[in-house]
């Protein structure tokens, strides 16, 4: 922790009582409401420009739709470009000079759907609900952001405040190295004090997110002996590695389930004669005969767990687990890197306490925690490490992310920003 009197002052904010909006907080709401046309018809075209994470003029198009937008309200803003992690880049926005905590506003530009996806447009089907590509992931917390700021800037509120805003490029589909794909989050989280996510969480606006599991790829690489099938068992020709890869998967299934919040699962075998595996493209080939011993065995899955401590826990049992081979197998597991956990902490907790309290105050009713088994991994747990407190989840309600169902409750839009915009203002207020 940086700060532990700021911790302690907010955590106490927890329990102030607001039985009313203030006159300042009243007028930023008032103007969210006015404004609220305009930033539907912000949503809708940006919905409207493909940004699937790999077509990098689409992502870079969708910053400099947004870019101007930033700089009308004193931010300096830019497009940091990302050839070096092989991904278009992220839009950075800057408003230093202010009193307060230091605050890390998070969202993303890309979204699943690539150019070649048969959804590709904003679609109104009712008064309250409307469909699109990134309309709820994320591109609504985008522009929840925004409406929040504006209605700071609106009230005379936003110029002393300090501000930065990072919207990646690559949420969806990381660049790598991680080190350089996120490094303009994890720049923005050791300057910062307090971060906050606005993916869209399990899409329930009485939820956020205080915790997110981390999510580390492996791959389990397992050798035999070839052999013609009925040599199989023999002292010379042992197991083989399908045997072997099978062993290693159940012993995983059965020995690490009793750890709670964790997740482990394989999704990808590879087994036979000859084996190739190309990473890039998540596929394979196998060759291999039923009266063949196979030779090779490849295994890829992923581990999500809910803090760093638990991952290197359960990265010592699994490599405990692949060493105990079958006669004549060689096994070697290898961790990947990935995303880190944020993990449930008091200072987490105390900023979603502030939060419901805004909520509530707006009369939208209490916001409680995301059970972590219902959240993804997301950019937020990039700042885990080095802010006093983070929550996620502040986006805009919809269902169905990541399929061609993709919908956005087009209500949650102004009702988000308002919350938004309370809370930055009452964590400005502790100077």
């Amino acid at each position: 922790m940086k700060k532990s009197a700021l911790l302690l002052g907010l955590s106490l904010l927890t329990h102030q009582a607001f039985a009313a909006l203030t006159e300042k907080e009243q007028a930023m709401v008032d103007y969210i409401n006015q404004s609220n046309p305009k930033a539907l018809t912000l949503l809708e075209d940006l919905v409207n420009i493909n940004s699937g994470t790999m077509n990098f003029a689409g992502v870079e198009k969708v910053a400099n739709t947004l870019i101007p937008e930033f700089k009308a309200l004193g931010f300096d803003a830019r497009f940091e470009e990302g050839s070096a992690f092989n991904r278009a880049g992220h839009l950075v926005a800057e408003l230093h000079g202010g009193t307060g905590p230091k605050l890390l506003l998070i969202g993303h530009l890309d979204t699943v759907f690539e150019p070649e996806s048969p959804f590709q447009t904003f679609e109104k089907i009712s008064d309250t609900v409307a469909k699109g590509p990134g309309i709820a992931d994320m591109k609504g917390g985008d522009v929840i952001i925004l409406q929040a700021l504006r209605a700071l800037d609106a009230t005379g509120e936003l110029k002393d405040m300090n501000i930065m805003v990072v919207m990646t490029g690559d949420e969806e589909l990381s660049g790598r190295p991680l080190a350089l794909s996120k490094k303009a989050l994890t720049d923005g989280a050791k300057w910062a004090d307090i971060a906050l996510g606005f993916e869209n969480g399990d899409g329930n606006p009485a939820t956020a997110n205080v915790s997110r599991r981390g999510s580390v790829d492996w791959t389990l690489t397992v050798k035999g002996v070839p052999s013609h099938s009925s040599q199989i068992f023999k002292d010379s020709v042992g197991a083989g590695s399908i045997y072997e890869a099978s062993r290693i998967l159940t012993t995983f299934y059965s020995e690490l389930r009793s750890e709670e919040l964790l997740t482990y699962n394989p999704g990808r075998i590879m087994g036979g004669t000859d084996v190739t595996h190309d990473k890039k493209s998540n596929s394979g080939t196998t060759f291999g005969k039923n009266n063949v011993v196979a030779e090779t065995t490849i295994v890829t899955g992923d581990i999500r767990a809910i803090s760093e401590k638990q991952l290197t826990r359960v990265k010592q049992k699994m490599s405990k687990i692949v060493a105990d081979s079958l006669p004549q197998t060689q096994s070697h597991i290898e961790f990947g890197e990935g995303y880190p956990a944020l993990a449930p902490t008091a200072g987490n907790k105390a900023l979603l306490g502030i939060y419901s309290t805004v909520s509530e105050d707006l009369g939208q009713g209490a916001v409680g925690a995301v059970n972590p088994l219902n959240a993804g991994a997301a950019d937020v747990s990039f700042t885990s490490q080095y802010v006093d407190m983070a929550i996620d989840g502040l986006g805009m309600s919809g269902a169905g992310a990541h399929t061609v169902k993709e919908t956005g409750i087009l209500n949650a839009l102004p009702a988000q920003s308002k919350r938004a915009a309370v809370l930055l203002y009452r964590l400005k207020r502790q100077d």
